[in-house]
């Protein structure tokens, strides 16, 4: 395994469980120091105790991205902790309301325009000027395949998912020449306990998903993790406002 994030820090949101939990994994045993952030605290402390287990560095901090004072205080634990930061995975998110339009309330809409979209503005607020003050360094937003395509239903989440790529996108040539690159990931399905929620655990559910996509099946988070650690490393040094998909051709179509 290379060692593409020796000597840097990377802040990763929604890490207790599923694609969060792999790109910090994935970061740690690349030589980053890592900070944890999500609202569930005893997974989210297992995940950091797993990861200096094996010899990393990593620390959980209770987070509700919805909360700008405790997205602030994330991002103030990896200065305080390891002095620096260099890369950011804004990657919490989640689908509250399900339905026909006119039969979403206020309420639902907000919850998820707040979860996300307002968390990944609140998270730039913040991340941006460490980076900066720290040399330079990568954002990733998770924006998901619903950032760039429509879906019925869900129609909430897909404005807020597309409001992650134009804010990806409109900080990213604000902050283009002060070393900072930032980019939207979409994603497809993937396998985590989520997604397995949501379609209730049975294979019908599964295989209907996974037909959505152009290859047949859904990713597992490590597939994912590796395409989001390339994009936080210096490797991707002229890649910025770009909207990546790792989707299994599902937005091809």
């Amino acid at each position: 395994m290379s060692r593409r994030f020796a000597d840097k820090v990377v802040l990763v949101t929604g890490a207790s469980s599923g694609v969060g939990k792999a790109v910090a994994e994935r970061a740690a045993t690349e030589g980053a120091a890592v900070v944890l952030g999500a609202r569930g605290k005893d997974a989210g402390e297992q995940v950091a105790a797993d990861i200096r287990a094996a010899g990393g560095r990593a620390i959980f901090v209770p987070t509700d991205v919805t909360v700008e004072e405790e997205v602030a205080r994330l991002t103030q634990a990896a200065l305080t902790e390891y002095g620096r930061l260099d890369a950011a995975f804004n990657n919490a998110g989640a689908v509250n309301a399900f339905g026909p339009v006119e039969q979403i309330d206020a309420a639902g809409w907000r919850a998820d325009l707040e979860l996300n979209l307002t968390s990944v503005f609140y998270g730039l607020r913040h991340q941006v000027p460490a980076i900066v003050a720290a040399g330079g360094g990568a954002i990733l937003n998770n924006a998901s395949n619903l950032g760039v395509v429509g879906m019925g239903s869900v129609a909430p989440y897909v404005a807020a998912k597309h409001g992650v790529v134009g804010l990806t996108r409109a900080v990213a040539l604000e902050v283009a020449d002060q070393g900072v690159r930032l980019n939207a990931l979409v994603s497809g399905a993937v396998d985590t306990p989520a997604f397995r929620n949501s379609m209730g655990a049975t294979p019908e559910g599964e295989a209907a998903i996974a037909a959505l996509h152009p290859l047949g099946r859904i990713s597992k988070p490590e597939e994912i993790a590796s395409f989001c650690a390339y994009l936080l490393s210096d490797e991707a040094s002229f890649i910025t406002g770009a909207a990546l998909a790792i989707d299994g051709g599902f937005t091809a179509k």
